[in-house]
């Protein structure tokens, strides 16, 4: 049977659309979709997940008044992959952007045009990082590549467009000003939302600088990881220590033009600092002029320097989050205040994980788990509140939100909908693994292609093209992933289950290399 279509449950329907405000003669009406997205936001810093870093509190609040998905992953954890994944409801093989060198093709299928089709109206705002332009949308207003966070220029329907101010807050700006007057208020909405931050480089509005400097930050455990076991692990360029820029990164762009860097940043993070204006440039110098003399007078180096990196690369990226959280809790006012909140489905994503020291690193790209796994939380008018722990990935949004829409699922979408799971049904067929697979290298921080599966406890990876390994991790005894157990004697028939169900599932994806 096919999964797409096994999950048919017609006889709740009436009284699960009364639970959000429908009457029987009301059924018709379609519930909104808002979907926000942040870009490199790690669950580790989402205080619904983990209460170590920071508080969250408006984006606790989607969690706390719906669910939190406690096994959320993206099939490639890479942004333009990742969103491709996200809009099309397949892997990366199958929609054709395998990394971030592609061109998205616009002229494919994606679940935006199948809701406007159904009579939607559908917009995106903020980043987008597919290179071509979005279509299937009745408005849209992105930012153009990565995007800047002072000052940005915006591509407004085809016109570009500097806009002056922080790029969270603009971006905010721009949807609750299509919420409120750019859309037609007769039909059901579908809005994209995506924020640019907390992306490298973590630049923090003016008024978030310093807010957790008080603060010091323990390492994590494995933050000096010597990658035993793990060759592929040991030959990444996303190194704290090693890779992380003074300048590009941690912004010590120094006026005497004293501190100079090797990685092929430095005129790049000099640059950014002139696109901000006079104002900015004064509350900017304010606070990092004093850190960069006291940086410069340490004189750091070794270990001290790495931890050193640490602590500003935490402060300046939860500074950030920071400010993500506060649009957000932004957007959730404006719904409330305009009678949408019972007829909107909000959820709150990242494009994929992100490392904060683990391992020494930060970025993604990674199977490990801190890249692999991503925050989801959904609230849904009348649906489940609290955890939901069934396996879901970034493909399963699409035909989700179709299924909500009451649009029928393609049968090329890959993904499965999750709708029954946020209706509090448990169906019984749902998925038991995950299948993942990386494909930019070389590349940007030379992580090597790897594919590989998770079930609820293991995880099997292979790195291939010019090096083959392989790793086996059991995720309940170490959830770090420390010890490569590929080949021990007490993992042979768990080994074997493995190999066969990544077989499988590179079958019914129809993965044909490598």
């Amino acid at each position: 049977m096919n999964m797409k279509t096994q999950w048919v449950y017609l006889l709740p329907l009436l009284p699960f659309a009364s639970a959000y405000g429908q009457t029987a003669g009301e059924t018709d009406k379609k519930m909104n979709i808002l979907y926000i997205m942040s870009d490199d936001h790690s669950y580790q810093t989402i205080s619904a997940y983990d209460q170590r870093y920071i508080q969250t509190p408006n984006i606790d609040r989607i969690g706390k008044e719906g669910a939190i998905f406690t096994n959320s992953f993206v099939a490639n954890s890479i942004s333009g992959p990742s969103r491709a994944c996200m809009l099309t409801g397949k892997h990366s093989h199958k929609n054709g952007f395998i990394d971030n060198r592609h061109t998205f093709d616009g002229d494919q299928q994606t679940y935006p045009k199948l809701l406007k089709a159904a009579g939607y109206q559908t917009a995106v705002i903020g980043k987008w990082h597919l290179t071509s332009d979005p279509t299937g949308f009745d408005y849209w207003n992105v930012l153009p590549g990565q995007g800047d966070y002072y000052n940005p220029f915006f591509i407004d329907n085809g016109e570009r467009k500097q806009i002056e101010g922080y790029v969270t807050n603009i971006t905010t700006d721009l949807a609750l000003k299509w919420l409120e007057n750019g859309r037609n208020q007769e039909q059901p909405f579908c809005l994209l939302l995506h924020h640019k931050a907390p992306h490298r480089t973590w630049m923090p509005d003016t008024c978030d600088l310093g807010i957790f400097d008080a603060i010091t930050y323990p390492l994590p455990g494995n933050f000096y990881d010597t990658y035993e076991g793990r060759p592929a692990a040991a030959q990444q360029e996303m190194s704290i220590m090693n890779d992380m820029d003074l300048i590009y990164d941690l912004k010590m762009a120094d006026k005497e033009n004293e501190i100079h860097t090797s990685t092929g940043l430095e005129s790049f993070g000099r640059s950014l600092y002139n696109r901000m204006t006079p104002a900015q440039k004064e509350k900017w110098d304010s606070y990092y002029n004093p850190i960069i003399r006291d940086f410069k007078e340490r004189n750091l180096s070794g270990k001290e320097l790495a931890e050193w990196k640490y602590q500003r690369y935490m402060h300046d990226y939860l500074s950030v989050i920071h400010s993500v959280d506060r649009n957000i809790g932004r957007v959730l006012d404006y719904l409330e205040e305009s009678g949408l909140l019972e007829n909107t489905i909000i959820v709150y994503t990242s494009d994929q994980g992100f490392y904060m020291g683990e391992h020494g690193w930060f970025d993604k790209r990674f199977m490990y788990e801190e890249s692999f796994r991503t925050p989801l939380l959904i609230r849904m008018p009348g649906g489940k509140k609290g955890e939901i722990s069934e396996l879901v990935q970034n493909i399963d949004y699409a035909p989700t939100f179709l299924e909500l829409a009451g649009v029928s699922i393609p049968e090329d979408i890959q993904g499965e909908s999750f709708l029954p799971l946020l209706k509090g049904q448990k169906p019984s067929a749902w998925r038991s693994s995950l299948y993942y697979h990386f494909y930019e290298y070389p590349g940007e921080h030379a992580v090597k292609k790897h594919y590989g599966v998770r079930t609820d406890r293991y995880k099997l990876m292979h790195f291939y093209d010019d090096i083959d390994w392989w790793e086996l991790y059991d995720m309940e005894k170490d959830a770090s992933e420390m010890n490569n157990l590929y080949n021990h004697p007490a993992y042979k028939e768990i080994q074997a289950e493995l190999h066969k169900e990544v077989k499988r599932l590179r079958i019914q994806y129809n993965v044909y290399e490598p």
